[in-house]
């Protein structure tokens, strides 16, 4: 059993890294294709799925798959210039293609493409030359080979399942994993994916993290074969706060809308989106993967180059309030902005010039010195608030702050609005447990995969709270989940009682008044407890908003 100091020791260079690039690369670059069968768009890897190819056919691309632009030491490089540590890259995708020179099946760039090269080979010697991390994403799923089930459903008599095995598949995927583990030196991470179809069971997943163990002890794995593992890994979207029980995660993301190449997908972020979301996972103790998609040729396409350079810009000045920090201690600022840890420094990203750059008075730790990195120049500190630079950056404007102590700060607490009300908002809740998440986007804005009953979601409410007030829950669930009993109230005081209704799916909320409840001391915590769970998952929770009576 690996010791919490082991595991600390294990995760060292990650925790410090912060910041990676993800490849998705394959030989889904030769459409270049996001568009669905039918119409709609999604992402440019899931053309077989998302046009119903037949396999035999989607396998015609690898004699159009060329790549004779790549160019490992530009790749590895343009990562270092961003200021990135690690490279996360696609050894074999959902369709089944394989990167490397695997001797496990001819569907690979070696045997079946006329570049006739093992590019991981390349990158592996780039990545050692310069410094960076070299890790594989490797996809459980796995649409060609013939032992992996279910097929899918466009496939009819065209592939049929007789014969097909999937633990004989799966000791095909350890065998692959044993290849990327032995022929490529030293790996920083095991990134799993394409998990759903089966469970952990099904998968043999506490054996294979085993055999990856006994192949490299140091390596780390993430959390997509059903086990929890080393870290979370939130997919497009950014977590409220940081995860329970000290948790480790890394979000990953697009540039644009898709992760493979896609010829058609112009919606870039902008370099100075990208610099605030990486502040904002600082802020919350996370990592950033960041991905780009090469094209058939071997080119990271130019807007992902030119957003790449211009992050690395804003790193080779503020890169010691990127690397080793930790989540900061002070949950939300009263600007628009972000905060990080680092011993007895506070490192603080301003964004604009809008409110007052005012901060809360430490409960323990003496500001002894501040001054901006950007520009250099001293801060004057009056009542808390910081005096603004001469002149602010684009993204972030980062002031450093040394304390002479690590300096903690008081609870974030929820303030009262005007009418006496409280509004308890998923984003500024305390996730209690393991499972819960926030989700954001695509009709998200709650706490979801609450599956475990053990689990609860907090708020501390700040300033004079006494009396009665009527409680609204706002939430979501599905017929085929509803049920569940839950209570909200003071933590060891009053509480009320409620069952999870049906509202139509998942990012269907409504609002249920469910009565009152007495609030009898100061700065209480309001919690929502579930008390038995029937289904799946007992609610995606929006908000609860306490009203005087």
């Amino acid at each position: 059993m690996e010791t919490q100091a082991q595991f600390l020791n294990r995760t060292k260079w990650w925790r410090e890294a912060k910041f990676g690039m993800f490849i998705h690369w394959g030989i889904y670059s030769v459409p270049a294709d996001n568009r669905r069968k039918g119409g709609g768009t999604a992402v440019a890897e899931w053309y077989l799925s998302n046009q119903q190819v037949q396999v035999a056919d989607y396998a015609k691309f690898a004699a159009q798959f060329n790549p004779v632009k790549f160019n490992a030491r530009q790749w590895v490089s343009l990562a270092k210039e961003a200021g990135m540590k690690y490279i996360v890259i696609t050894s074999k995708h959902h369709d089944g293609f394989c990167m490397f020179d695997t001797k496990l099946t001819d569907y690979n760039i070696v045997k079946a493409s006329p570049y006739g090269r093992d590019p991981m080979k390349d990158l592996a010697a780039e990545c050692r030359r310069q410094g960076i991390k070299l890790c594989f994403y490797y996809s459980i799923m796995d649409w060609h080979h013939p032992d992996y089930l279910p097929r899918r459903p466009w496939e009819g008599d065209v592939r049929p399942a007789t014969g097909a095995n999937m633990d004989r598949y799966i000791d095909y995927m350890k065998g692959q994993i044993k290849e990327l583990l032995t022929n490529y030196g030293p790996i920083g991470i095991l990134w799993f994916d394409g998990q759903w179809e089966h469970d952990g069971l099904r998968l043999r997943s506490p054996e294979v993290n085993r055999f990856i163990r006994s192949l490299q002890p140091n390596i780390i794995i993430n959390d997509r074969n059903h086990e929890p593992q080393d870290y979370a890994t939130p997919e497009q979207f950014i977590p409220a706060n940081a995860l329970p029980a000290g948790r480790l995660w890394e979000t990953c993301m697009t540039m644009n809308d898709t992760w493979g190449y896609a010829k058609d997908d112009h919606n870039w972020k902008s370099s100075s989106e990208l610099i605030q979301k990486l502040t904002d996972i600082l802020h919350k103790g996370g990592n950033f993967l960041l991905n780009v998609g090469p094209t058939a040729e071997g080119e990271i396409p130019a807007p992902s180059v030119e957003r790449l350079r211009e992050v690395g810009e804003w790193m080779k000045k503020h890169g010691e309030a990127v690397y080793g920090t930790t989540a900061s201690p002070i949950k939300r600022l009263g600007f628009d902005g972000r905060c990080a840890s680092k011993g007895k420094t506070l490192y603080v990203f301003a964004f604009n010039l809008g409110n007052p750059l005012a901060l809360p008075k430490a409960e323990s730790g003496r500001l002894a010195s501040a001054r901006w990195l950007t520009t250099g120049e001293r801060i004057s500190v009056a009542n808390g608030e910081l005096s603004y630079p001469k002149e602010m950056h684009w993204a972030a404007t980062v002031a450093r702050l040394d304390y002479d102590r690590p300096p903690t700060f008081a609870p974030f607490r929820i303030n009262v609005s005007e009418d006496g009300s409280y509004l308890l908002r998923a984003m500024d809740a305390e996730l209690n447990g393991r499972a819960l998440q926030y989700e954001i986007g695509r009709g998200h804005d709650n706490i979801g995969y609450w599956s475990d009953p053990k689990d609860y979601v907090s708020w501390q409410l700040g300033g004079p709270s006494s009396g009665e007030y009527e409680v609204e829950i706002k939430l979501a669930c599905p017929a085929s989940d509803a049920g569940a009993t839950y209570t909200v109230g003071v933590e060891n005081g009053d509480r009320i009682s409620g069952v999870v209704p049906a509202t139509g799916s998942w990012i269907e909320p409504k609002s249920f008044v469910l009565g009152r409840i007495k609030i009898g001391s100061q700065n209480p915590v309001i919690s929502v407890r579930i008390e038995r769970i029937g289904k799946g998952a007992a609610m995606n929770l929006w908000s609860v908003k306490l009203t005087p009576k």
